[in-house]
């Protein structure tokens, strides 16, 4: 059945052709997504690998995750929308770990991994037509790089130009993460000679962060050691931004 304009008009999304390796995430998983493969769709397909080749002990951005606990967190955010509201913090922050260790230790890492690959259930908030591909494209492309950089040797990896769109779109989502700055943050994104802005603080002063939008999407949610940006702006406001990032 063909989709709807207002259905993919939801979805950040690409055309591929059927039986290409964009496509094979959704065959295993039963759904036809043969000819819209969704960003987030590659980027799990693409995480699930790196998880499987780096083994269960390898390292991540994650302060204090390994491998498997990135897997464990990946299925729970999906799985069990009771547990997955502590995983920013606060008074649920706790239930999650509780919830988190569990399925640790129900699941085999290879197991885990499968339960990420197969997407989320039917029942699951992920499953509603474009919540996914509205949720995930940022959260699987900051878990892919959290893999990606933790490991020796890394670098930048090219992006397709319809990614790199939606990451600088959802961009304006950083605010929620960037409120409590001790300063005003400027995003700015430098293409072909030309700058593009988004205010996520408004405040005086003012720092600017200026990077692509991948390398600002990770600076925005914490991952500021890998993340190539610059920082300009008076003296004292860099200093503190900086101070509160770390």
């Amino acid at each position: 059945m063909a989709l709807s304009r207002e259905l993919v008009a939801t979805m950040t999304q690409r055309t591929i052709a059927p039986g290409s390796p964009a496509s094979w995430p959704a065959a295993a998983s039963g759904r036809a997504y043969d000819l819209v493969v969704t960003y987030a769709q590659e980027e799990r397909a693409a995480l699930a690998a790196l998880l499987e080749e780096t083994g269960p002990e390898g390292p991540t951005l994650c302060e204090g995750w390994q491998t498997r606990d990135l897997a464990a967190h990946l299925v729970l955010r999906e799985r069990r929308p009771d547990a997955a509201a502590g995983v920013l913090g606060g008074p649920l922050a706790g239930y999650t770990a509780r919830v988190q260790r569990q399925y640790l230790e129900r699941y085999a890492y290879p197991e885990l991994i499968a339960l990420f690959k197969s997407g989320p259930p039917a029942l699951s908030p992920f499953a509603i037509p474009g919540a996914d591909a509205a949720a995930n494209t940022v959260e699987y492309f900051v878990h892919h790089e959290d893999v990606r950089r933790a490991a020796a040797g890394w670098t930048e990896r090219p992006l397709d130009a319809g990614l790199t769109e939606a990451l600088w779109k959802r961009l304006k989502g950083a605010r929620m993460f960037l409120r409590s700055a001790p300063a005003g943050i400027v995003l700015a994104r430098e293409d072909g000679g030309k700058i593009a802005l988004i205010v996520a603080k408004t405040a005086s002063p003012s720092v600017t962060v200026t990077g692509s939008p991948a390398e600002l999407t990770l600076w925005s949610m914490g991952r500021v050691s890998a993340a190539h940006v610059t920082l300009d702006g008076p003296g004292e406001a860099v200093a503190k931004l900086e101070a509160w990032r770390s």
